[in-house]
């Protein structure tokens, strides 16, 4: 069970990181580092919704296994 849970948490982690990377907005690698100047409330269309809403589930998944990997105390 424990290795389940711990693989799972990692390929969840990888999902979390490559979904927050993917929405950057900015060419090259200016929009990784924050150097976008979009605003923060725009219209999501498109992939750009659906990524969000993956980027939140991820999270909401992610923080789940770590919480249940710590209530059974591994």
């Amino acid at each position: 069970m424990s290795n389940v849970l711990n693989i799972a948490l990692i390929i969840t982690s990888v999902g979390l990181i490559l979904s927050v990377i993917l929405q950057s907005k900015g060419a090259g690698l200016g929009g990784l580092t924050g150097a976008d100047t979009g605003g923060v409330f725009t219209a999501r269309r498109g992939i750009e919704r659906i990524l969000f809403w993956v980027t939140i589930g991820l999270s909401v998944i992610f923080f789940a296994l770590v919480i249940t990997i710590i209530i059974l105390g591994q």
